[in-house]
C-alpha cells in the first residue's frame, strides 16, 4: 500500500494512504481519546472527544473519521482541542446520572477515566434538566438504565452491523432521544438473542448484566445446600484481566482456587462436558451421515446462536444437533450421575456455573433442561460477576496458588479446552469423527483450517472415502451469510458450527470489558484463543474419546454414546419462534 507524510503535532510521519488520523496518530505513539469509536462497528464521528486540528479545515475534525492526505498537518494537543473536548465532557455529564460509587463499571467507565484525563472537575458545569432513569430489566440477561446512557450508540453498532439483529435502536429526537426497541417494547419481547455483545462495547454502566452473585453468596451459606460450580474454557483466559493481568493470561490454577476459597463444594470443569458434548455430537453427525439424516448438521452449543436460529431460521431447526450445550450437560450430568454417586439428592444441589456468555442466563430457563426433574444448571455467572465475588471477599488474586478441578468432573482432553475458540468445537468434533471413521489414529490433530478469528472459514477433509465438507461462523451477520448460502444452494456442507460472538466464546458478552482505545488497536480474540490453544497442544489428552472419566461415565452410567439414556439426560429440543419475539 503507498504511503504518504504527514505530520502531527509537529513531527513528520509516513502513514499508510487511506488511514484515517486517529490510526495515522496510534502509529506516531499518540493516543487520541474516543467514546463512539469501535473499529469496523461504529464509524460516525458522532461524540466529538477524538477532536483534532487540521492545518487549513476551518473547524475542528473528527480524527476517527478524518482521512489522512498527503503533506496534512495536524495537532492533537492544542489548548483549542483540549478545551473542546472537555467541554464536551462536561455536556454529556449534564444529562449523565452521576452515581459513580454505586455503579458497577466505576474504575472501568470509559466516561469516568477520561474525565480524569482531561481533569474534568465541574461536573455540574452545565447542570440542567436531567432524562428520566428508564430501566428496562425485561430481558432474562441485562438491565439497560437509560440515565446512564451518553447515546454514543455502540450498542446499536453491534447489535446491526455485527449481529445483524438490530432489535435496538435510537428513538424519539433532539433532547429527548434514547436507545429503545420499536414500539417501546421491553427487550425481552423483541427477538433479542441475549449475545450481551452490546454490554461488551457499552463504555458506562447504561448496559449490565444481570447480577445473580447474591444467590450464590446466599446458596454457600446454607448448610442445607450442596453448591457445586463449573468454569467454561473461556474463563480462565480472560479472568486475570480483571486483576492486571495480560490479555491472553491463562489463569486456571488461580481461578480454581479462588473458587474453593469462596466456598464451592466441589469446582468443577466445563471442559470435561465439552468432552462429553463431542462423544454424542460426533456420534449424531455420523449417524446423519450413515443413514440420510438431515444434513448440514449444526452445532449448539452457543445459546445465543440457538435462540437465532429459532427466530430467524427457524426452517432449519431440525439441522440443530440435538445435543445441550456443555453449560446443561455438565448440570444434567451432575444431577443425575454424580448425585447417584455421591448420594445427594439432586433437590439439594445448587448447581452454578461460570460462564463468558450472557445468553447461558437465558438458557438456564429454558424448556426441556431439567435432566433430573430439576434445573440442570440453577445460576449462571458471567466472567465479571466471578471477578467481582472475588474483590468482594477480599482475595488476592494474583498471590493465589495453582490448584487442580476436582474429579471425576474435572477431567478433560485438550479438545475440551479449545472449544472458547471459534473453530473450536469443529476441530475437537473433527478428531474423534475421524478417528471413529477410519479406525485409525490421526498422526496430527491440529485442523489449522477451521482455526483463526476469521467470521467464516470453510474446508474440505477426505475421510473413510468420501469428503466431508465443513465450515465455521462466528458471529450472527457471519451465520446469516452463510446460512443464506445453504438454504439458497449456493454452499453445500455435512457439518457447520457456529458460534453466536465473534471470534466464539472468548469474545463472550460476559468476558471483561476491554475499552475503546484497547478494542479498536489489539486483536483481544486472537490473544484469548492462543491461551487455549496452548493449553491443548500441552495436554497429555487430546481427543474427547481418550479422556478416561468420559469413558467410565459411558461404562459406569449411559452405555454408549446416542444410547437411550443417553438422549434422555443429554439432548434437548428446539421451538420456532417469531422474529417478533
Amino acid at each position: 500500500m503507498e504511503n504518504i507524510t504527514m505530520k502531527i503535532n509537529g513531527v513528520q510521519i509516513s502513514v499508510p494512504a487511506g488511514s484515517t488520523i486517529l490510526e495515522a496518530a496510534r502509529m506516531a505513539h499518540i493516543k487520541i481519546p474516543t467514546l463512539c469509536y469501535l473499529k469496523e462497528i461504529n464509524e460516525i464521528g458522532a461524540c466529538r472527544i477524538c477532536v483534532v486540528e487540521v492545518k487549513g479545515a476551518k473547524s475542528l475534525v473528527a480524527s476517527c473519521v478524518y482521512p489522512v492526505s498527503e503533506g496534512m498537518e495536524v495537532w492533537t494537543n492544542t489548548p483549542k482541542v483540549l478545551d473542546s473536548r472537555k467541554k464536551t465532557l462536561q455536556l454529556i455529564l449534564s444529562t449523565h446520572r452521576k452515581e459513580c460509587l454505586s455503579c458497577v463499571r466505576s474504575g472501568n467507565c470509559e466516561l469516568q477515566q477520561l474525565c480524569q484525563e482531561l481533569k474534568v472537575d465541574d461536573e455540574n458545569k452545565y447542570a440542567g434538566e436531567m432524562h428520566p432513569s428508564m430501566v428496562d430489566d425485561s430481558a432474562p440477561h441485562m438491565i439497560r438504565d437509560n440515565s446512564k446512557c451518553i447515546l454514543c450508540r455502540r450498542c446499536v453498532g453491534v447489535c446491526e452491523n455485527v449481529q445483524g439483529i438490530g432489535v435496538i435502536g435510537p428513538n424519539a429526537r433532539g433532547f429527548s432521544t434514547y436507545i429503545g426497541q420499536a414500539f417501546d417494547m421491553g427487550l425481552g419481547e423483541t427477538s433479542c438473542v441475549s449475545c450481551g455483545q452490546c454490554i461488551a462495547v457499552c463504555p458506562t454502566g447504561a448496559l449490565t448484566e444481570k447480577d445473580n452473585t447474591d444467590q450464590v453468596f446466599a446458596a454457600i451459606a446454607d448448610p442445607t445446600k450442596h453448591v457445586f460450580v463449573q468454569t467454561a474454557p473461556s474463563v480462565r483466559a480472560a479472568l486475570g484481566e480483571e486483576f492486571g493481568m495480560p490479555i491472553g493470561t491463562n489463569v486456571e490454577g488461580k481461578m480454581v482456587a479462588a473458587l474453593r476459597r469462596l466456598g464451592f463444594e466441589k469446582v468443577f470443569d466445563t471442559d470435561f462436558a465439552s468432552d462429553l458434548t463431542i462423544m454424542e455430537e460426533a456420534h449424531e453427525f455420523l449417524d446423519r451421515v450413515k443413514n440420510g439424516g438431515v444434513l448440514p448438521m449444526i452445532t449448539s452449543c452457543s445459546p445465543g446462536w440457538v435462540k437465532y436460529c429459532e427466530h430467524y431460521f427457524p426452517d432449519m431447526t431440525e439441522n440443530l444437533s440435538s445435543c445441550k450445550s456443555p453449560q446443561q450437560m455438565f448440570g444434567a450430568t451432575l444431577k443425575t450421575y454424580y448425585a447417584g454417586k455421591a448420594g445427594i439428592d439432586p433437590k439439594d444441589i445448587v448447581s452454578v456455573s461460570v460462564m463468558p456468555c450472557t445468553a447461558k442466563k437465558f438458557e438456564i430457563g429454558r424448556d426441556d433442561q431439567d435432566a433430573a426433574g430439576v434445573a440442570d444448571v440453577d445460576i449462571s455467572l458471567t466472567t465479571r460477576e466471578l471477578a467481582r465475588m472475588i474483590k468482594r471477599v477480599g482475595l488476592d488474586f494474583e498471590s493465589l496458588p495453582e490448584e487442580t478441578f476436582d474429579d471425576p468432573l474435572g477431567e478433560s482432553s485438550g479438545a475440551g479446552v479449545i472449544f472458547g475458540a471459534t473453530g473450536g468445537v469443529m476441530e475437537a468434533a473433527l478428531r474423534t469423527a475421524v478417528e471413529s471413521l477410519t479406525g485409525e489414529t490421526l498422526e496430527s490433530l491440529d485442523f489449522t483450517q477451521v482455526r483463526g478469528t476469521e467470521g467464516i472459514k470453510e474446508a474440505t477433509y477426505h475421510v473413510a472415502d468420501m469428503d466431508i465438507k465443513v465450515a465455521v461462523a462466528s458471529g450472527l451477520g457471519n451465520a446469516r451469510t452463510l446460512l443464506n448460502k445453504v438454504k439458497s444452494g449456493e454452499a453445500q456442507y455435512h457439518f457447520i458450527e457456529i458460534m453466536g460472538c465473534p471470534g466464539g466464546c472468548v469474545n463472550g458478552g460476559g468476558q471483561p470489558q476491554q475499552p475503546g482505545s484497547v478494542r479498536n488497536f489489539t486483536d483481544i480474540r486472537a490473544l484469548r484463543a492462543k491461551a487455549l490453544y496452548d493449553q491443548d497442544a500441552a495436554m497429555p489428552i487430546r481427543k474427547s474419546h481418550e479422556n478416561p472419566s468420559i469413558k467410565r461415565l459411558y461404562e459406569e452410567f449411559l452405555g454408549e454414546p446416542g444410547s437411550h439414556k443417553a438422549h434422555e439426560i443429554l439432548h434437548t429440543t428446539y421451538v420456532k419462534r417469531s422474529v417478533n419475539g
